[in-house]
Order: structure tokens, then C-alpha cells, then sequence
């Protein structure tokens, strides 16, 4: 008898699509538990659990990601945020940190102690504990998945948030821009070709955008105004798939529809140049570091002023609509369906530019 193809294709690289997640993860989840108040879902960035005492636990874990070219403390810094920042996008404080080292063996006792002592500086800047964890040098493993970590965020029950929790008529706020994450890190591990190609200035902005490439100080600020119905109702960050996958993910996750203005999303000239350079649509490009809030609409104005008070560039971008209206996108005037990017461009761009490098 055939074995029966699955109603599913796996991705070529990068996170599986969200056909993959419903029928292999999803269904199978281990023991069931009360406690669980969010589990895993698609375009969801954390577990939430409750801890009695009327507080709440956020956890998220993702792979301990280490390029050695950046620097061990920018390699370091930006290792860490990935994780603080799906964290932080719950509404609650990143406190508690645990990281699984599988190095390879040609790691020095040197790269070790910078590696590390860089860990530690950037949990502390953010606020947190390093509480377990496992270290060790294996035949197999190479940069720059060298491993993984989970982070947790301590808060009251009534704080958190989530992005199933957007609701029809919230306003859609982005910070920062499109294609944050790929124009650091090209901007980081290219700085000549981009100069080469856009002159020294756009070079030293796409290189500075990697400090950019984090959401926690956004996600902090922006709930400083309140939570649900006082404030914030959802928040995401725009990690692989870019800006359009993050607002795909963040209306298929409250089962909303979406309207938004592309024109509103602001691309820097900087991560302009480095998406043509490459060969990236930037606003399907990877952006770590650009956070998509929904709140209710009243509360937009407060919200923009509060992350402009801390330095944080952001942009209303849209609405949320109810379910029927669909996901859609106004671009020169005319809507179309806003479609999830799937494949991200930015990893085949990279490995390309890499090929090149090394001829």
C-alpha cells in the first residue's frame, strides 16, 4: 500500500508554515493542564501559565543564535534580545533567563569568556536572572545555531497580553520600520559592498541598525499607557516574513480582518538600499526589532506619544476589521489581499551574498 503524501509541505529553510504547525504540532501537546492558560499557536510568540497568587509566567524559547563576525558582544547582545523580545511582547517583564550551549569544538577558552561575559552584561542591562542551564563543546554543531534558550516574564494575571487579543476597531501601530533585522545584519557582515554601492552614510546607518534589532524597550514603553481595555490588546514582532507576515500573524491569530496602509510603513533609506542591493522585498524581509501593536483606538495617540518620548520611531499603520473583511492591503490607492510571505527572502539573500564573498 502508498504511503500517503501529507497534506503539507516542509519549507526549503526557515519556520514551518502554519499548515505544518496544525496538522504535526498542534494536535500533540503532552499532558493536558489547567494551568496552561496559552499554549502554542501559530504566530503566537509565548506560553502564558499561571503561578497562582494572581501572577502569571510568559515563556518563550527560540535558538541561541551566534555569528562570531559581529563581534562576541554584539553577537552576544543580539543572541539574547531575539529572545527578551518575544518575551516582552506579552506585556510583562523579561526576568528569568536559561540557555543551552552546544558549542563546536573549535571554540577557545578566549571566545568562551567574551562569549559569556557578554551574556551576562546584556541580561543584566535588561533586567534578568540567569537561572540554569547547560554548557559544552560537541563534534556536529556550528554556528550560528549553536544551541537554544527560554526566557520568562513575571507579571500580574491582569497585564498580559497576547496576539490572539486584538479586536475589531484597534488601532495598528509599527514601530521602527520594515526589514530592521536584514538591514543589520547585511549592514553588520557587508559594510564595503554596501558602501561600495550607496556611499559611506548609508553604510554606517545599516551597520548602526543592529542595536535597532530588538523589541523590548518598545513593548515596555508602549504598555506603560495600559493593557486591554485600558491600552495595548495585542503585540507581535516582525520576525521571519517581515512586516507583512507579522500583521498576517497577528489577525489570524484573534481571527480579525485588517486594513493597511503600505505607504504608512515607513523603509528607511537605509534598509531601502540594502533590500535592492540583495535582492529582498523589504517589507518580507526578516525585522526583529519592529513591533506590531494593536490597541483600542482611543488609546493610539497616547501610545505614539509615549514611544516618541522614548526615542522609538513608530507609525499607525492601519485598523483591525472584523473577520469577514479579510487581511488587506492598500497600496497606491487600490486594495488587495494582504498574503503571509512564507518563504522569507532574507536567508537565500544572505547565503547568497556569503557564496559571493567567499569566490
Amino acid at each position: 500500500m502508498a504511503e500517503q503524501a501529507p497534506g503539507y509541505q516542509l519549507p526549503e529553510v526557515g519556520k514551518i508554515s502554519p499548515e505544518v504547525f496544525e496538522q504535526v504540532i498542534k494536535p500533540r501537546l503532552g499532558r493536558h493542564r489547567p494551568e496552561v492558560l496559552v499554549g502554542p499557536q501559530h504566530g503566537v510568540d509565548v506560553g502564558i501559565i499561571d503561578i497562582g497568587g494572581g501572577r502569571v509566567m510568559a515563556v518563550t524559547t527560540d535558538p541561541f543564535f551566534i555569528v562570531p563576525q559581529y563581534g562576541w558582544e554584539r553577537a552576544a547582545w543580539f543572541a539574547v534580545h531575539i529572545l527578551a523580545s518575544d518575551a516582552a511582547t506579552s506585556g510583562l517583564p523579561p526576568t528569568y533567563f536559561v540557555v543551552d550551549l552546544n558549542l563546536p569544538r573549535n571554540i577557545t577558552s578566549e571566545g568562551l569568556e567574551a562569549l559569556w561575559h557578554a551574556v551576562d552584561a546584556t541580561c543584566k542591562e535588561i533586567g534578568m536572572a540567569i537561572v540554569t542551564g547547560h554548557t559544552a563543546r560537541y563534534d556536529g554543531t556550528d554556528y550560528p545555531m549553536v544551541g537554544g534558550a527560554m526566557v520568562m516574564a513575571v507579571g500580574e494575571r491582569d497585564r498580559y497580553v497576547t496576539p490572539t487579543m486584538a479586536r475589531v476597531g484597534d488601532a495598528v501601530i509599527v514601530t521602527k520600520g520594515a526589514a530592521i533585522e536584514a538591514t543589520g545584519l547585511f549592514g553588520v557582515t557587508f559594510p564595503d559592498r554596501i558602501a561600495a554601492a550607496y556611499g559611506q552614510e548609508i553604510a554606517r546607518q545599516a551597520e548602526e541598525t543592529f542595536y535597532q534589532m530588538s523589541v523590548v524597550k518598545d513593548a515596555m514603553t508602549a504598555v506603560e499607557v495600559g493593557v486591554r481595555d485600558a491600552g495595548v490588546t495585542a503585540m507581535h514582532d516582525a520576525t521571519e516574513g517581515g512586516v507583512w507576515g507579522g500583521l498576517y500573524e497577528i489577525a489570524v491569530a484573534s481571527g480579525v480582518g485588517m486594513v493597511v496602509e503600505q505607504n504608512a510603513i515607513v523603509v528607511s533609506p537605509a534598509a531601502q538600499a540594502v533590500c535592492d542591493l540583495f535582492g529582498m522585498n523589504p517589507y518580507a524581509a526578516i525585522s526583529e526589532g519592529t513591533l506590531i501593536i494593536t490597541c483600542r483606538p482611543e488609546k493610539a495617540g497616547a501610545v505614539l506619544t509615549r514611544l516618541e518620548d522614548a526615542g522609538i520611531a513608530a507609525t499607525q499603520v492601519g485598523e483591525i476589521t472584523p473577520p469577514e473583511e479579510g487581511i488587506r492591503l492598500v497600496r497606491d490607492g487600490r486594495e488587495e489581499p494582504l498574503e503571509h510571505p512564507r518563504v522569507d527572502p532574507f536567508w537565500d539573500a544572505f547565503a547568497r551574498a556569503l557564496a559571493e564573498e567567499a569566490e
